[in-house]
């Protein structure tokens, strides 16, 4: 487990919902800098493994998990899922008491965080949408980067409970300017892979040594996160890690669609979307987001 050091913070009573690969450890932050921590997952032995794990709790629904909470902090998989564990007769907001805040970091579409913060407002609960970056090692060490929409109260009373797993907690805008900027981070993101997938393979067919050459660039301007972590497995053909080929589509049609909306171009990213459809034919939906270099070794 991740040694990092909590920084003296007033201990909340707080709710997580959702403990998949990102959510399961960023909960455990939060116990571990001190919170008092019941979480909700759809399987309830996963919550049940989290609670004997850290000592917290674990609630049957998203309502009883919520309940008397100061804030409820969410990671589900999509818009769909969110309304689920947020909405209803059994969702958090129905559990949550007055003047509490939810803090989404599910990769959602911006619609999805305007309707719930709406939601939240007529409730008198506050909501902050809140996607995250730095992939599931960003999790586990607690070095995640968290894009805020939302009201500055809100985002003041939430950053200093969510830097337990946090390296940047910046409010970015108004409710959905989140998840916009998560999308602006995953366009970036497809095209560096894209670049870095033609740069390897163009370096091995003329015969480099693609290791020697990466450690050379990446000291000069064409370095960046994507070589420094996947260069070399990109190398190796190997992918069995990382952020998965259908999360990234998942990620990218909310981008397309959001693109549709406010009328700017996506043209490399419909393209490099369509790569990655490729990938998935070849059987690769769970291999990491730098499997793009697949497709083009097949063409060979």
């Amino acid at each position: 487990m991740n040694q990092r050091s909590y920084d003296a913070v007033t201990p909340h009573k707080v709710a997580f919902l959702g403990l998949g690969v990102m959510g399961y450890p960023m909960a455990g932050h939060l116990k571990k800098a001190g919170h008092d921590v019941t979480v909700y997952n759809r399987t309830s032995a996963k919550a049940d493994q989290w609670a004997a794990e850290y000592g917290g709790k674990s609630a049957p629904t998203p309502r009883q998990a919520a309940h008397d909470a100061d804030i409820v902090f969410c990671c589900v998989g999509n818009d769909d899922d969110l309304r689920s564990v947020v909405l209803g007769e059994h969702g958090a907001f129905a559990g949550m008491k007055a003047g509490a805040v939810f803090v989404d970091h599910t990769t959602a579409s911006a619609e999805v965080a305007r309707e719930l913060f709406e939601t939240g407002k007529h409730k008198g609960v506050a909501f902050v949408d809140a996607p995250v970056s730095g992939g599931q090692a960003g999790a586990v060490n607690g070095v995640l980067t968290v894009m805020c929409g939302g009201e500055q109260a809100d985002f003041d009373r939430v950053k200093p409970v969510g830097m337990a797993y946090s390296r940047a907690f910046t409010l970015v805008g108004a409710p959905g300017a989140g998840q916009l900027a998560k999308m602006v981070n995953q366009i970036c993101i497809a095209g560096l892979v894209q670049g870095l997938s033609e740069g390897i393979n163009f370096g091995l067919a003329a015969g480099l040594d693609m290791k020697l050459v990466l450690d050379v660039i990446n000291k000069g301007a064409a370095g960046s996160w994507q070589m420094d972590n996947r260069g070399s497995t990109m190398v190796d053909d190997k992918f069995d890690f990382g952020f998965a080929v259908d999360w990234m589509r998942k990620d990218l049609g909310m981008c397309l669609d959001e693109a549709k909306r406010n009328g700017a171009p996506l043209p490399a990213t419909a393209l490099i979307d369509q790569f990655y459809g490729d990938v998935q034919r070849m059987g690769g939906g769970r291999w990491d987001t730098s499997s793009l270099i697949k497709r083009l070794r097949k063409a060979k």
